[in-house]
C-alpha cells in the first residue's frame, strides 16, 4: 500500500528511527566538525631554522599577513609549575615550557607579517609576582628576546585583572560542559587574533598537552586557584587550579559557579570539560606546537615516568582539535581512542569532547597534513 508522508510525519519517524538506534535525532542533521590543513615540518635544533621554518609553515597555512596585518594578537604561552623546577639539570625549553626561541621567532614573524600589536599571555601557578618580566627571568629567559622581537609588545600576566581592575566574562556557546561562563583577563577578549602557543608532551588528567589543554591555563588563579578569594578575587595569585580539577570548592562567588556542584569530581571528567569550554568561549585562530625537544610521560618534573624526548618537529594549524588530533598522532596515539586507551587511560577523551561540540573533527581522515607526513615525522612517546 502506498503512504503519503507529510515532512512533519516524515521527521517524526526519522526521531522514531533514531530513539530506536539509541541516537539522538539531532545529530542526524548536524554538520560535520569543521577540519582545516595543518602544517607539520621537521627541526632539530632551536637555532636559526626556527624562524625559516615557521615561515614556510604559516605560508602552507594560507600566509600571517592575510591573518594579522593591522591586528591585535594575543597569544597565550604554554609554561607550568615553578620557573625553577628544573628535570636533570636540563632547562625548562628543552622539556615541558615552551621553548623561548619558539616564543620569539613567533613573535618576529607576527611582526613582520603587520601585527599592530603583540600581547603575551600566560597565568602561571605557584607564584604571587606581577610582573611575566620577572617571572621569566626568574626561568632564565630574557624578557628582551620577546619585546625587541616586533613592535609593540606586551607581556601580561593574566592572573590578574585588566588595567581598570576588572575581569571579563566569557560565555560558553551552547551553556557549558561545566561552567557557562569564566571570569578572565580582558586581553583575552581584546584581540582581533587569538594564538595559542604549546608544548607537545602527553598529560596526566587530558591525555595530551597542545592547542587546546594550553587554554586550562587562561583561568586566573585569583578566582580558580587554590588560594582565591572566597567573594572576591585575591588580591595575590597563586596556587594551583585544584578546584577546575577535583571540584574541592567553587570559584570566587564574583565569577559564576558550576553548572552542576553534584557532577562527578573525577579530574579526568572534570579537565576535558573545563578544556571544551575554554576552547569554545575563547576560539584559536592559530595553533602552534613545539616538539622540537620535549618530554614523555607526563607533563612536568612531578610525573614518576617523565623523559626526555627529540622529537625535533614544529605543528601549525588553524583548527585546534584537528591540530591536536595531528599532535597525539605525531606521539604515537589513536586521536579516535575511547577513555581506557593509551594517552586518554585516566580521562575522558577532549578531542571528542570538542568534536561533539562542533568546534573541529579529530578523524585524521578528515585533516590535511601538509609538509612531512605523519608516517615520517611520527615518534612513538611510550616507547621511548
Amino acid at each position: 500500500m502506498h503512504t503519503n508522508l507529510g515532512r512533519r510525519e516524515f521527521i517524526q519517524g526519522l526521531g522514531a528511527a533514531a530513539a530506536g538506534l539509541g541516537l539522538a535525532p539531532a545529530k542526524l542533521w548536524a554538520s560535520p566538525a569543521p577540519t582545516a590543513p595543518v602544517a607539520v615540518a621537521q627541526c632539530s635544533t632551536y637555532g636559526a631554522e626556527i624562524v625559516t621554518t615557521l615561515n614556510t609553515m604559516f605560508d602552507q597555512l594560507g600566509g600571517l599577513h592575510r591573518l594579522v596585518s593591522g591586528k591585535t594578537v594575543s597569544m597565550k604561552i604554554n609554561v607550568t609549575g615553578d620557573a625553577t623546577l628544573r628535570y636533570k639539570g636540563m632547562s625548562l625549553g628543552q622539556t615541558y615550557w615552551v621553548h623561548p626561541q619558539v616564543v620569539a621567532a613567533t613573535v618576529h614573524l607576527l611582526g613582520k607579517a603587520g601585527a599592530r600589536r603583540i600581547n603575551l599571555l600566560e597565568s602561571p601557578t605557584g607564584t604571587a609576582i606581577h610582573s611575566m618580566a620577572e617571572f621569566f627571568t626568574n626561568a632564565g629567559w630574557n624578557p628582551a628576546d620577546f619585546t625587541g622581537a616586533a613592535r609593540n609588545v606586551q607581556l601580561i600576566n593574566t592572573n590578574y585583572p585588566g588595567a581598570d581592575g576588572k575581569y571579563t566574562r566569557m560565555y560558553v556557546p551552547g551553556g557549558g560542559l561545566l561552567f557557562k561562563a569564566y571570569d578572565v583577563n580582558p586581553a583575552y577578549r581584546d584581540c582581533d587574533v587569538f594564538v595559542s602557543l604549546a608544548k607537545l608532551k602527553e598529560h596526566t588528567t587530558a591525555g595530551i598537552t597542545g592547542a587546546m589543554k594550553n587554554l586550562f591555563g587562561i583561568t586566573p588563579t585569583t578566582i580558580y586557584g587554590t588560594n582565591a578569594g572566597i567573594d572576591e578575587p585575591s588580591v595575590l595569585a597563586g596556587g594551583a587550579r585544584g578546584m577546575l580539577h577535583a571540584g574541592d570548592r567553587q570559584p570566587s562567588k564574583s565569577a559564576l559557579s558550576e553548572l552542576d556542584p553534584t557532577s562527578s569530581r573525577d579530574p579526568g571528567h572534570r579537565v576535558p570539560r573545563v578544556t571544551t569550554d575554554l576552547v569554545a568561549a575563547r576560539p584559536i585562530h592559530l595553533s602552534i606546537i613545539d616538539g622540537i625537544q620535549t618530554v614523555a610521560g607526563g607533563e612536568g618534573p612531578w610525573g614518576m615516568k617523565l623523559r626526555a624526548v627529540n622529537s625535533g618537529v614544529l605543528i601549525a594549524g588553524k583548527n585546534p582539535v584537528a591540530t591536536d588530533a595531528v599532535c597525539a598522532a605525531m606521539m604515537g596515539f589513536d586521536p579516535m581512542a575511547d577513555r581506557g586507551m593509551p594517552p586518554f587511560e585516566g580521562c575522558d577523551n577532549m578531542l571528542r569532547l570538542a568534536e561533539d561540540e562542533g568546534l573541529g573533527t579529530r578523524d585524521l581522515r578528515r585533516i590535511e597534513v601538509i609538509g612531512v607526513p605523519l608516517s615520517k615525522a611520527r615518534i612513538e612517546f611510550r616507547k621511548v
